[in-house]
């Protein structure tokens, strides 16, 4: 006998709650993701000086397109948002040095950066599984780069242009580009990152970080 579909009302009683949270999580991992934590609300760690650093060396995505300062929501959005949220699947995925940090990491026709783009995809899956669960207001976050970078380098924004986004329901805000503080966040449930620059040697750090968030009430 096929079982009856999900309510909205039967998610938001919250009989199934944590047993949800915990099949997100598996559901992140196994969609790719190194590790990922169920985390309370009060371990989003937001900071305005997230979104300075956006501008202050100007990063190239700036202004470029919908999910980027000066777009998006403000800070003080982001912290009215969170606030209305219970829970979150904080995912991490470890990957190859490479990927943050090579002589071509400004030439996106060149720079291939695969894993970002399944951070990306991770995210909206576990969101969309939310959804189908009967949590509708589920948010999922990018960890970066930009969708810009990821999805569009070589053509303008068209959500900029007035004509919609192009890629729907894949691109997401990254978590700093309104002002959570992802390694901040990750010192907290024991992640280590490390600092990875163009000038960063290869042998110093055994690798890089991407890193995703999805808030469910």
């Amino acid at each position: 006998m096929t079982p009856m579909p999900r309510s909205f009302n039967d998610a938001l009683d919250g009989t199934f709650f944590e047993e949800d949270l915990e099949k997100y999580r598996n559901l992140a991992i196994e969609l790719g993701a190194t590790d990922a934590k169920i985390i309370d609300k009060d371990d989003v760690v937001i900071d305005e000086r997230i979104i300075a650093r956006c501008s202050s060396p100007r990063c190239p995505d700036y202004g470029t397109n919908l999910h980027c300062p000066p777009h998006g929501w403000p800070i003080e959005e982001t912290r009215k948002i969170v606030e209305k949220y219970h829970k979150g699947i904080f995912i991490m995925m470890q990957i190859p040095f490479e990927e943050m940090a090579s002589a071509d990491y400004d030439k996106p026709d060149k720079h291939r950066i695969p894993n970002a783009i399944k951070m990306y995809k991770i995210v909206s899956r576990v969101q969309s599984a939310t959804f189908y669960d009967g949590y509708p207001y589920s948010l999922a976050f990018g960890g970066g780069p930009s969708c810009k970078r990821v999805f569009c380098p070589k053509v303008e924004c068209s959500g900029l242009a007035g004509k919609g986004c192009r890629m729907g329901l894949k691109a997401n805000h990254t978590m700093h580009s309104i002002g959570m503080d992802p390694i901040a966040m990750a010192n907290k449930v024991g992640w280590i990152v490390y600092p990875i620059g163009k000038e960063t040697p290869s042998n110093q750090v055994p690798y890089g970080i991407e890193m995703g968030l999805v808030l469910i009430q």
